[in-house]
């Protein structure tokens, strides 16, 4: 179990003016900003992050919605990091979100879920290294 997880505030939340106010729940859960940017990727940027999920059937169009305006990444610290963040966040489909989650307040569809989290340590320290480098982390 690690204490630092990875996140990224959508594009859909961006265009909607949602960064603040996502950014103020992350920070009033106890979560500590250890690395914070914001950035636009580029469509083979978001390929490469996502690769994990390069032949299922919506790889294209996460690439596309990933790549279409900038983006906020952070790596968070806490206590049990991963889980007690994906809490926070909430289930994908915003409808089947917990009352009170970022996604439940902010995103709009399962494509449009406003928040990324990671979904376990390796893959939190993957993420986090794929976006920052070590200068970058603190």
């Amino acid at each position: 179990m690690s204490n630092r997880t990875f996140t990224m505030i959508k594009p859909d939340a961006m265009e909607k003016g949602h960064a603040g106010a996502i950014l103020n729940h992350i920070t009033k859960a106890g979560f500590k900003i250890k690395a914070l940017k914001m950035l636009k990727l580029s469509a083979e940027k978001a390929g490469e992050f996502y690769a994990v999920h390069k032949e299922r059937p919506f790889y294209g169009e996460l690439v596309e919605y990933m790549s279409r305006g900038p983006i906020i990444a952070a790596i968070l610290e806490k206590e049990n990091a991963v889980a007690s963040f994906r809490e926070l966040i909430g289930a994908t489909n915003p409808a089947n979100a917990a009352e009170g989650t970022i996604r439940k307040l902010y995103a709009t569809s399962v494509a449009e879920n406003a928040i990324h989290g990671s979904d376990s340590d390796a893959n939190a320290k993957i993420e986090g290294d794929f976006m920052f480098s070590v200068l970058e982390q603190f």
